[in-house]
Parts: C-alpha cells; sequence; structure tokens
C-alpha cells in the first residue's frame, strides 16, 4: 500500500455527536491486504474546485469563527471555534472547544437558551439542546446545540487542532447545529 494512501486510511473526519436512541454501526473488518500489483498504483482523487459545494463528511472549510448571526446560538464566551463541517442538506456544523468544565457549559447554555435540554450520556457526559423542529427533507441533523465532557474517565482532554496554540486540550467540546435557512 503507497503512502498516500496509508495517510488516507489514517486520517478520520470527526462525526457529529451521537443522537438519543442511536446505536453505533460495527466497524467492518480491514479487507487483506493484496500481493503487489506489476500495475502503477491508482491516481489520487481529482480535488474539488473552489466553487464547488463541499460534500458531507469532508474536511473543515473554514478557519475563522463564524459570526454568531451565522450560528443562531449564543457561544460560550471563552470558547474558541475549532472547526465547521458540511453536514449536508445545506447545514453545517460548527465546533468550539472550551478550557471550562462541563457542568460550566451546560448551565450556560441552560441559563442561555431558557431550557433544561437533556443528558444524553452519562459516560462520557453529553449534554443535548434540542432548539429547533427537524424537518427530514430539508435537514440532515436537528438544529441543537450538544456539549461533551472530553475529561471523562482520565482523559486529558479534546487535542487542539491548531498546533501551538492554547490550551493545548480542551476540557469541553460545543457543536451547534443551526437551523437550514428558508
Amino acid at each position: 500500500m503507497g503512502i498516500a494512501a496509508s495517510v488516507q486510511l489514517l486520517a478520520q473526519t470527526p462525526q457529529p455527536f451521537p443522537r438519543p436512541g442511536e446505536t453505533q454501526a460495527p466497524r467492518k473488518p480491514t479487507p487483506p491486504t493484496s500481493p503487489p500489483s506489476t500495475q502503477p498504483p491508482p491516481s489520487p482523487p481529482a480535488t474539488q474546485s473552489p466553487t464547488a459545494p463541499p460534500r458531507a463528511g469532508q474536511p473543515p472549510q473554514e478557519t475563522t469563527a463564524p459570526p454568531a448571526s451565522e450560528v443562531g446560538f449564543p457561544i460560550y464566551p471563552a470558547a474558541q471555534f475549532i472547526a465547521s463541517y458540511d453536514a449536508g442538506r445545506g447545514q453545517r456544523y460548527f465546533l468550539f472547544g472550551t478550557a471550562a468544565d462541563f457542568a460550566q457549559i451546560v448551565a450556560f447554555y441552560r441559563t442561555s437558551l431558557k431550557q433544561r435540554g437533556e443528558l444524553i450520556y452519562e459516560a462520557p457526559p453529553i449534554h443535548m439542546f434540542d432548539v429547533g423542529r427537524f424537518r427530514e427533507e430539508t435537514m440532515a441533523f436537528p438544529p441543537s446545540v450538544t456539549v461533551k465532557d472530553y475529561t471523562w474517565g482520565g482523559s486529558a482532554g479534546y487535542l487542539n487542532p491548531k498546533r501551538g496554540k492554547q490550551p493545548t486540550r480542551f476540557k469541553t467540546i460545543i457543536q451547534i447545529v443551526p437551523a437550514v435557512p428558508r
């Protein structure tokens, strides 16, 4: 297997946090490797043109924080923008990291959104605030704010993808899925 193919297998796109009632799909076994071929290796896939719309699951497209008006919900004041991903069907989701504790972030969103939300998982703690109606025909994900504790079980936290930036790890990750504009 070539180096480029190895790198592609190791690179994974983060997926949105799980939703209630969702179970994890079993992992597919990796196919056995075949003996070396005498044919030349396949060409790398063509890259998208800058004007082509991104496809779901593609790497983040933005490196600067979106304005709160685009996100549609309050952003925790000390949160740092990590990335924005295409969720499909015209939706994007935004990831923010913070050094604040999970309970502090949940309390902030309870106050800001004026709702209790729901603790989806106790271990690791994931709290979700549904903030809009899910329309299956036009949305990939329900509009929501999801908070996940990345220090659960003694973990050091979510690694900051921006090398050399502080903090090196985030205690809590906030995922915001705005509603699709009509």
